[in-house]
C-alpha cells in the first residue's frame, strides 16, 4: 500500500515530525525509531535508510521485552530506561505507551542525564497522541 504523506493523519504527521525533532535537536543522538509492542516500525528520525530502521526495531523490541519480563519476575515495576553502554555509544530504549517503545542510538560523548530526560519528554508529549489506532496508521505509512 503506498501512501503519500499528504495522506497521513494530521496526528501522524505530527508524531512524525516529533520523533525528527527529537532526534535532531537532542545533542548527540545518532538515529531514534518507534517500534509498535509486536515488534514493527512506526517512525523513524532518518527517511534514508529503512533497513537499519527496521534493524533497530528488531532490537528495540527485544530489548523492551526483555527489560518488562524481568520486571514482572522481579516484581519491580515498569521499565523506564534500557541502556546499554557500547564502546563507540549508547543504546537507550524506553517505553513511550503500553503499544510501543522509542529505541536511540547516541554516540559517546551523550550526556546520559539530558538524553534521558529528553527522552522523557518525548514520551509524554507523543505518548499522547499515540493511540492504538495510530499505531497502525504509521505501520503502514513508515516512511512517509
Amino acid at each position: 500500500m503506498t501512501v503519500h504523506a499528504e495522506h497521513l493523519s494530521s496526528e501522524a504527521q505530527q508524531f512524525n515530525w516529533l520523533l525528527r525533532q527529537f532526534a535532531a535537536n537532542t545533542p548527540e543522538v545518532v538515529d531514534a525509531i518507534a517500534v509498535s509492542s509486536d515488534g514493527l516500525l512506526i517512525a523513524m528520525s532518518r527517511a534514508a535508510d529503512r533497513a537499519d530502521a527496521d534493524r533497530l526495531a528488531a532490537i528495540t523490541s527485544a530489548i523492551i521485552s526483555l527489560a518488562q519480563g524481568a520486571a514482572r519476575v522481579y516484581h519491580l515495576g515498569s521499565p523506564n530506561k534500557v541502556i546499554i553502554d557500547l564502546a563507540g555509544g549508547y543504546l537507550l530504549v524506553s517505553a513511550i505507551s503500553p503499544g510501543s517503545a522509542l529505541g536511540v542510538l547516541a554516540s559517546r560523548s551523550a550526556n546520559l542525564g539530558n538524553l534521558a530526560y529528553e527522552m522523557a519528554l518525548f514520551a509524554n508529549r507523543a505518548g499522547a497522541v499515540l493511540t492504538p489506532q495510530l499505531i497502525e496508521e504509521l505501520k503502514v505509512t513508515v516512511g512517509y
